[in-house]
């Protein structure tokens, strides 16, 4: 049944933090610490991964003024490529966020017991765990009005903490605290790319509000930018935290740190109470950042139904969410969690975890390559530019930055993954031959209506979100 409510599309500022919210995770909390063993090289990693995560936000921009339909990679891929590779990028995508929120949970659960102590059980954890999982996603359920206004606050409430000890944190810095420019003993190209093998991964999320275009309000334009203007406002997060914490905590004592943020806190303030405010704020993160994946894992398979290569249940919308979608996600992501805590050993977890960093990066891989594509096979106007030179060293920029994704994300990760990616073959070839006998008017099957060619048919409300 068609959405029958009006719903609030996405403005700028929402846009903007959609992306911001989905890139800043729980991670960053222990960044310093991860990036520290590398020196201060980590620092000009940073900043290489930031120029090509930029490059990739801004060739998702210009795919978005080509096609501003929900979806985003699945989207592009599939006009460039033709339905298997669409297929690809979407079974891809979809594996990649619900497993990827159940790692969210469970990371939730240590911070939780640091503003909460003395109630570590399986039980308890598992409860933490399912708590942080559905509370966004009924935010989620409720419409894409709750869903901007719960990733706006999220944002602001993580944002702020973050980037108070990153300013601060700098009328605190102390040169003698900073380690070795490379520590590895290696050479600067080796000690650059093993740092950047860690850092690889903090920029997911930067496809998000292309993913979400078709609720964007002129998402021509603010995809584009949301998408750069997210990316950037979570390199400088990124970036002055961790150059504050590596001047605010003594380098010896931040590599053996798990909680490198409460560190510099502490040492800035004195007193034991940045670990607390540090928890706090890494749970709302770890929330906003839920209530984001939670709508990306449903968008990817909404825009594959509509063309027919998902089960149809997942194209419908309710107040401008594809609930179904939602739903199914958590469900997965829950029995994931379930399965966590109860195996005790965590393999089954670790394994998908494992899959996940590699099926991050076929949408990517496949997105830059529709670009090149489009420019290449002499459809520039369909990505409406007619700066060639500067769009096809983006492409090959974002291109690049993809495939180092993929280099780095592991000869285990690339196997496990790889695997699970020809998996949705079956998939595939299930709704393609079903698609097929619909097209030819097979007895008894309904027909399906050719909704690749039409546009997404979203009523928008005059009164956007942010």
């Amino acid at each position: 049944m068609p959405d029958q409510h009006h719903h609030r599309r996405f403005g700028l500022p929402t846009a903007t933090a959609l992306v911001m919210g989905n890139i800043i995770g729980g991670g960053i909390f222990l960044l310093p610490a991860s990036v520290a063993p590398f020196g201060t090289l980590s620092l000009l990693a940073f900043v290489v991964l930031t120029v090509g995560a930029i490059a990739l936000a801004l060739v998702f921009g210009r795919l978005t003024e080509r096609d501003p339909r929900t979806g985003g990679p699945y989207v592009h891929a599939r006009a460039a490529f033709g339905d298997f590779a669409g297929f690809l990028s979407a079974w891809s995508y979809w594996t990649m966020t619900w497993v990827s929120n159940a790692a969210l949970a469970v990371a939730a659960v240590g911070y939780v017991h640091v503003l909460a102590p003395g109630h570590d059980s399986k039980g308890v954890n598992l409860g933490i765990a399912l708590l942080a999982l559905w509370l966004p996603a009924l935010a989620n359920l409720a419409g894409s009005r709750w869903v901007g206004a719960v990733q706006i606050v999220s944002t602001v409430l993580k944002f702020v903490p973050l980037f108070f000890v990153a300013v601060v944190g700098l009328f605190f810095f102390d040169p003698d605290n900073l380690g070795a420019f490379n520590e590895t003993g290696s050479g600067a190209v080796g000690g650059l790319s093993a740092a950047a093998a860690i850092l690889l991964y903090s920029y997911v999320g930067v496809e998000s509000a292309s993913m979400s275009a078709g609720e964007v309000r002129d998402p021509e334009r603010n995809v584009g930018r949301a998408s750069v203007l997210g990316t950037i406002g979570a390199a400088v997060v990124y970036l002055l935290g961790t150059v504050a914490v590596f001047g605010t905590v003594a380098h010896d004592d931040l590599v053996n740190s798990t909680a490198p943020f409460s560190d510099a806190v502490n040492a800035m303030f004195g007193g034991a109470w940045g670990g607390t405010l540090i928890a706090a704020a890494a749970v709302v993160s770890i929330v906003g950042a839920l209530n984001g994946w939670i709508l990306m894992s449903a968008q990817a398979p909404y825009a594959a139904a509509r063309d027919g290569l998902f089960p149809a249940a997942f194209g419908a919308k309710r107040r401008g969410v594809p609930t179904f979608g939602v739903f199914v996600g958590v469900v997965l992501a829950t029995l994931l969690t379930v399965v966590n805590y109860a195996s005790g050993s965590g393999g089954l977890f670790e394994i998908l975890v494992l899959i996940t960093t590699f099926s991050a990066t076929v949408p990517y891989l496949l997105a830059a390559s529709a670009q090149l594509y489009f420019l290449l096979s002499g459809r520039r106007e369909e990505v409406r530019t007619g700066r060639f030179v500067w769009d096809m060293t983006l492409a090959l920029a974002a291109f690049g930055f993809s495939f180092w994704l993929v280099a780095g994300a592991g000869y285990a990760a690339v196997y496990q993954g790889v695997l699970f990616l020809f998996a949705g073959v079956l998939v595939y070839v299930w709704m393609a031959a079903r698609g097929r006998r619909e097209a030819a008017g097979a007895p008894g099957a309904p027909a399906r209506p050719d909704v690749a060619a039409t546009p997404e048919a979203d009523p928008v409300a005059a009164d956007p979100v942010g």
